[in-house]
């Protein structure tokens, strides 16, 4: 309820405020589970995604931000809250896989779960290559999965800056992409060519790259970004 609140709160003051160009709202599900797959150029992008979204999405975050103490730390830890902040701890056993098991989770229910295939902000405006985690989860959850597109946002809130700046961003929701499940395949799923792995099919490493490497694409044709070989570091 929260989140929906402060959602029709900020969201108009967003737009009055930064003006910003939203195209394509009408390709993200209104119900039902779905991935939002987008590039990340700031730590403003997992706020405008939510605010620009037609519905609430939810987005793992640093568990510092819940930690807080005093007047600061209940305001941060409730700001997090409202636009749909999930908390995860960092540098524990099994941190890799308990973020994905938390967003496999929040698909389960119904809901939208925003990810970035990067792993982490891009520091020169480049799209990196993604790591295939979006595939593990487009592949164990069935949810289809919306490309978005981000364009501006590192001059909201550069890396390192520590209050945000007004500047006119865009936004753009893609067509979805359904991979469906190795059991139920979706019409984007992969086909191996060839007869590359068993029974004509990918193996599960060469196909979770392939999904990756659609979504990063799909993405790219929404932003423009130059592509980068490697990984972002």
């Amino acid at each position: 309820m929260l989140q929906v609140t402060v959602r029709a709160v900020l969201g108009p003051l967003a737009r009055t405020l930064y003006r910003p160009v939203i195209e394509g709202r009408q390709n993200v599900p209104r119900q039902g589970p779905v991935i939002l797959a987008a590039n990340h150029l700031s730590f403003a992008d997992s706020i405008v995604i939510p605010l620009a979204a037609p519905r609430p999405v939810g987005f793992l975050a640093k568990s510092e931000y819940f930690d807080g103490h005093g007047l600061q730390g209940v305001l941060t830890r409730e700001f997090f809250t409202a636009v749909g902040a999930i908390p995860v701890r960092r540098g524990t056993h099994g941190a890799v896989h308990e973020p994905l098991e938390t967003a496999l989770d929040v698909l389960a229910e119904g809901r939208a779960f925003g990810i970035y295939p990067e792993g982490t902000r891009s520091r020169d405006g480049r799209l990196y290559r993604g790591r295939t985690g979006v595939a593990w989860l487009a592949l164990r959850s069935g949810a289809p999965v919306v490309p978005v597109g981000l364009i501006g946002t590192e001059r909201i809130q550069p890396v390192g800056a520590r209050l945000p700046r007004i500047h006119r961003v865009t936004i753009r929701f893609g067509v979805p992409l359904h991979f469906g499940t190795p059991d139920s395949p979706g019409p984007d799923f992969p086909v191996a060519r060839g007869g590359d792995g068993l029974d004509g099919g990918l193996r599960p490493g060469p196909l979770r790259r392939a999904i990756t490497d659609r979504i990063v694409a799909a993405i790219g044709e929404l932003t423009g970004q130059e592509r980068a070989r490697g990984y972002a570091s």
